[in-house]
């Protein structure tokens, strides 16, 4: 499986992005996603997971009630809803596969199947 991030950009405090985490595969739709992200000088951290088939999502608590992770199998391609940014949001954010939301939030990565990353930056 290869992942695509998109969707990155500039904006301000309060503002809204869409992320996207396109694949190549057909094994995709079986496999939990995840989103993280790694600030300059910080360590990369987990930001939102679902599970293959949508039916569960797990955030980081940083993000909970601003961010919404969500998927569509038919289309190989998972989404991080980013509303009310912040400038601490800003950052490189990646996606990644594996096969449980287990393994994406305790840093399992046995698959390693990730994006390239896509910035994000939040002006105050």
């Amino acid at each position: 499986v290869q992942l695509q991030a998109s969707g990155g950009g500039l904006v301000q405090a309060g503002d809204s992005l869409r992320l996207s985490c396109t694949a190549s595969g057909r094994t995709f739709s079986s496999l939990a996603v995840g989103w993280f992200r790694q600030a300059p000088g910080k360590e990369r951290e987990f930001v939102a997971a679902i599970t293959w088939s949508g039916g569960i999502t797990q955030y980081a608590d940083s993000v909970k009630g601003r961010y919404t992770i969500s998927r569509d199998n038919a289309k190989n391609t998972g989404y991080l809803q980013m509303n009310s940014l912040k400038p601490e949001d800003t950052a490189v954010y990646y996606c990644a596969a594996e096969k449980t939301l287990s393994d994406l939030y305790s840093g399992r990565f046995d698959l390693g199947f990730w994006g390239q990353g896509t910035q994000v930056t939040v002006s105050s």
